[in-house]
C-alpha cells in the first residue's frame, strides 16, 4: 500500500465507522472506481485500534462514570442511571454478538457486492430518513428502558449486512424509541466501544491464523490517521446533529447509493 492510499483509507474507516453513512459502501469505492487492492487484515486491525481509541478518549469521563455505577450495582446492589445505561449498553450488545457469529461467514460470502451495498444504502438511508421525521423524540439517554436498548441491539445486528451502517442503524432505531438526537448518538457511539473491540478482537485472531506480512508502518499511520478522524467526526457529529439533524446525511447515503448503482450497471 501506497502512503496515500494508507492515509485515504483511514479517513474513511475512521470518519464512517461512526457517521450514519456506511463505512462498506465507502471502502468499496476506492476498488471499484481506483483499482486499489484489498487493505488486508493487518490494516483492519489497526483502523480499529484507531477508531476505539478515538471513541474511549472522547467518552473517557462518561465511561467512567458508567464502569463504577455498574460495579456498585453488581456488588453493593445500589442502582442509578448510569448504572442503568451501562446495563442497558450490555443488553443491547448480546444481539449483535449472536448474529455475528452466527451469520458472518454468511454474510461475508453471499452478500458483499457492490449490488448490495447499494441498495442497503438506500434503504436504510430512507429509514433513517423517516426515523427522524416521524419519530417522538422526547427521551434523554438516562430514559432509555432495557427494551428500547434490546431493540437497538437487535437493529445493531443487522449492521452484519454490508451497506447497513452501524452507526445509522442503531441512530435509526434510538430515534423510533423515542431518544433525540443527540442521545441516539451519544448510545450510538457508547454502543460502538464493545462492538469495534469484539470486531477487532475478531479480525486480530484472523490476522494470528494468517501468514502474511505484516506492514508496521502501514498499520501505524493507518492507526494515527484513523484515530484523528473519528475523533474530529465524534466531536462534531454530536455538536451539530440536533441542529441539522439527519436529512444531509440521508441524502448523502441517496446519492452514494445511486452512485454503486451506476458503477454495477455500467
Amino acid at each position: 500500500m501506497t502512503l496515500i492510499e494508507i492515509i485515504v483509507l483511514a479517513l474513511i474507516q475512521g470518519i464512517t465507522e461512526f457517521l450514519p453513512i456506511s463505512s462498506s459502501g465507502h471502502l468499496i469505492l476506492p476498488s471499484a472506481l481506483l483499482g486499489w487492492d484489498n487493505q488486508g487484515l493487518a490494516f483492519d486491525v489497526a483502523v480499529h485500534v484507531g477508531s476505539l481509541l478515538a471513541v474511549v478518549l472522547y467518552f473517557r469521563e462518561d465511561i467512567l462514570r458508567l464502569i463504577n455505577a455498574w460495579l456498585t450495582s453488581v456488588f453493593k446492589g445500589q442502582h442509578s442511571e448510569h448504572s442503568r445505561l451501562a446495563w442497558w449498553v450490555i443488553v443491547a450488545t448480546i444481539p449483535a454478538v449472536i448474529f455475528g457469529f452466527a451469520f458472518k461467514s454468511a454474510i461475508e460470502v453471499y452478500s458483499r457486492s457492490a449490488l448490495v451495498i447499494a441498495v442497503t444504502t438506500i434503504v436504510f438511508g430512507l429509514l433513517l430518513w423517516y426515523a427522524d421525521a416521524k419519530a417522538k423524540q422526547h427521551k434523554n439517554i438516562f430514559q432509555l428502558s432495557w427494551k428500547s436498548a434490546l431493540f437497538v441491539g437487535f437493529a445493531q445486528a443487522l449492521a452484519i449486512i454490508p451497506g447497513t451502517s452501524r452507526s445509522g442503524i442503531t441512530m435509526t432505531a434510538g430515534l423510533m424509541a423515542g431518544l433525540d438526537r443527540e442521545s441516539a448518538a451519544r448510545f450510538s457511539f457508547l454502543l460502538s466501544i464493545p462492538t469495534i473491540l469484539g470486531a477487532g478482537l475478531l479480525v486480530s485472531l484472523d490476522l494470528a491464523a494468517s501468514e502474511h506480512p505484516v506492514d508496521w508502518q502501514a498499520m501505524l499511520y493507518g492507526a494515527l490517521f484513523s484515530f484523528v478522524s473519528a475523533y474530529l467526526c465524534i466531536k462534531l457529529f454530536l455538536t451539530w446533529i440536533s441542529r441539522i439533524g439527519m436529512l444531509p446525511f440521508v441524502i448523502y447515503r441517496l446519492i452514494l447509493g445511486v452512485v454503486l448503482l451506476v458503477f454495477v450497471f455500467s
